[in-house]
Order: structure tokens, then sequence, then C-alpha cells
């Protein structure tokens, strides 16, 4: 029974002295305030690519994210990494998201990137398009590297857009039907830089609708989201 368990429970991650120190710096920092207005507050936009869909056996490839900044987007204010893989994903995969396998095997080393991914998030709250991938990869990630629960507040336009234009609620599932609505720019689909960026377009316009309904912060808009949630009989 013992060994049994053994199976199952995964080692403990092994970081080096300054890896633990960068790691406990991070946890010190104090929470953000997401009752700022979009005019004062910054928020990061993230987006992931991964070897495949599954959230239980596939891995995190690479995240792109960039900030927006009180209620511009801060190109300066950008973050890009290449996770370090043991082997490549498959052929079909690379065709997707364009991460060659020799990329994939001379990336940085996933501690590091996760770390740096962390120090550049600092405790500001994050936003993609439909959440629960993106948020449950990085999740595991950390949960496997660096040994810990990542708990913190994210933002899912995939409910805020639907809330905020009820008319094109059925009508608009995915991101590239929000992208072409409004002509939003995007340099490279599937990489998560470009991703991101676009993402962030949509945030600017989710964040010029809100303003005009008395909705101005992050935690206001997440009420939206849950409303929307609901709405949609989505827990």
């Amino acid at each position: 029974m013992i060994n049994l368990f053994k199976r199952w429970v995964s080692p403990r991650p092994t970081l080096t002295t300054r890896q633990a120190e960068r790691l406990a710096s991070w946890l010190a920092l104090p929470a953000c305030d997401t009752r700022l207005g979009f005019e004062q507050a910054r928020v990061v936009v993230v987006d992931v690519e991964t070897t495949g869909l599954n959230l239980v056996t596939d891995t995190l490839i690479s995240i792109g994210a960039v900030a927006v900044v009180e209620g511009r987007i801060a190109f300066g204010d950008s973050f890009s990494v290449v996770l370090q893989q043991q082997q490549s994903s498959r052929k079909e995969n690379i065709l997707i998201h364009g991460i060659s396998g020799n990329q994939q095997r001379s990336g940085t080393e996933p501690i590091e990137a996760l770390l740096d991914f962390l120090e550049y998030v600092g405790k500001s709250p994050l936003v993609a398009f439909h959440v629960t991938f993106d948020e449950n990869m990085i999740r595991r990630a950390l949960k496997h590297h660096l040994g810990f629960k990542f708990i913190h507040p994210w933002l899912d336009l995939a409910y805020v857009m639907p809330g905020l234009y009820p008319p094109l609620a059925h009508s608009h599932r995915v991101l590239d039907d929000w992208i072409r609505r409004f002509k939003i720019r995007i340099e490279l689909r599937h990489n998560a830089l470009a991703d991101a960026i676009a993402t962030a377009q949509l945030l600017l316009i989710a964040q010029s609708r809100a303003n005009k309904i008395n909705i101005n912060n992050f935690i206001d808009l997440r009420d939206l989201e849950r409303n929307q949630r609901w709405i949609s009989g989505v827990s």
C-alpha cells in the first residue's frame, strides 16, 4: 500500500537557495488592489501554448503576456518564454504554435522560466480568454516545478464580452469571433505573445464599454463575469 501511494505522489521539486529566495520574495509581495479604476491599475493579459489540449496529460510549452497599465497596452511591459521540454511535441502540435522541436529542447529551464513569469506578473491580476485552460496549465506547471499552489485573481473575457454585448452572446463564442468583430490586428495567431496582445486589445474594448455602464475596475468586471457564467449555466 505504501509503495502504491508513493507512485501517485509527485516528488517535491528541489530549488537552489537563490531560486527559493526568489519564490519567497514573490510570495511576500502585497496583494493588488482590484478596486483600482482602469486608469490607475496594472493588469497582465496572458496566453499559453501547450503540447495539446488535455488539462491532465499535456504540458506547458510557452507563455506570452503583456501588461495593460492605466488603460493602455504597455508594449514595453511584456513577457515571452519557451519552457525547455525533455522531448519535442508532436509534429501536428508544432504546426499549430510554430515552436520547433529544437526551440522546445533549448528553451529556458522550467524553474527559471516560471520564476521569471512570477516576477514579471508580480501580484497584478491576470486576464485571458477562456481562463480555465490557461490558468490550469500555469497552475500545474507551478505546482510541478516550484511546489506551490498558485492562487491568483483571474478575469475571463470569454464571459465578460457577452456580458457587455448581450446581442452577440450566441454568435461570438471564440476569440477569433471577437477579433473579426472589432477588426483587431494580430500578427501571428497561436503565438502566445501575439495572442496575448490581441486579447489585450479586446480588454481595452471591454473596459471602454464597461465604463459606459459604470463598471470601472477589475473586481466589478469579475462580478459581471460571474453573472454571465450563471446566465450561461457555467459554475
